[in-house]
């Protein structure tokens, strides 16, 4: 049987006081508590990564309690030893049924290196973020407390993921703040994500398109040069090679839905009643 992996020794107190604070003020109606992302998939870099967490609870749990859970987990309330903290709250019976959906209760945005923001509202923000973070979810999602992650986190189905791999890549291509290099290797991440099915860490997936694609692998190498610098020293990538690597990304993902029948339109379905 193979072992659940810790989590690294830099964020393993913060997380422990993370969940800790959820649990007080959630009680009962807390579900569970994982760790995504970059912590997941083995690929956390201090000084560089966000500490990604999801928080799954059931939906009697009173609106109120949201923003004391944001107050009591907020930079510096809770001071966070990596760039950021990037916590989503989903209700149990969104959460456990495939969507194409935000769907969330909350999401905190919170950290030395991240703008604040809390959002109670899931059309305050594109769902494609929170789509590619379930499935990320479900296939490696790290339990901090309480129920398995293919309990409580349903994969969504592929044709939604694609239609989200979509978005992303798009405002990689054309949206600001994001960091050059994590620009690139989100890219690499999507096409290695379209071509197995399954996410990689960033890294692995950029040694994967360097190696296969030659005429993007001096962009590649310099994007896993930059990323392993604190992002307030990235290297400067030049634009005109970013945006025809993303480009290129775009291709390859609207292959992928071509391939699956569709057209990459999101998946609809009727919400669920609020209390």
């Amino acid at each position: 049987m193979s072992r659940t992996p810790a989590p690294p020794r830099e964020v393993r107190t913060y997380l422990d006081e993370l969940v800790h604070r959820t649990r007080a003020v959630c009680g009962p109606r807390l579900v569970s508590v994982l760790a995504v992302g970059s912590l997941a998939l083995g690929d956390y870099r201090h000084g560089r990564s966000d500490v990604d967490v999801t928080v799954v609870v059931d939906r009697s749990l009173p609106r109120r309690a949201l923003p004391e859970l944001a107050g009591a987990l907020a930079h510096p309330a809770l001071t966070c030893p990596a760039a950021g903290l990037e916590l989503v709250v989903y209700p149990a019976d969104f959460a456990g049924r495939p969507s194409g959906g935000a769907g969330y209760l909350m999401d905190l945005n919170t950290g030395p290196s991240l703008p604040e923001r809390v959002s109670l509202d899931p059309e305050e923000a594109p769902a494609f973020w929170y789509v590619l973070d379930r499935s990320l979810a479900h296939q490696a999602g790290l339990p901090l407390f309480g129920r398995p992650v293919r309990d409580v986190i349903a994969a969504p189905g592929r044709p939604d993921v694609l239609t989200a791999l979509r978005a992303s890549v798009r405002e990689h291509a054309e949206g600001e703040g994001h960091v050059a290099d994590n620009r690139v290797l989100n890219g690499c991440r999507s096409v290695v994500y379209c071509r197995t099915g399954r996410w990689s860490a960033k890294r692995g997936a950029a040694e994967i398109v360097a190696a296969s694609e030659t005429d993007f692998r001096p962009l590649v190498t310099d994007a896993l040069r930059s990323f392993e610098r604190p992002r307030e020293s990235a290297l400067t990538l030049p634009g005109a090679a970013v945006r025809e690597f993303l480009t290129w990304v775009a291709g390859r993902v609207d292959e992928a839905v071509e391939a699956e029948g569709g057209d990459g339109a999101p998946s609809r379905e009727a919400p669920l009643d609020r209390p």
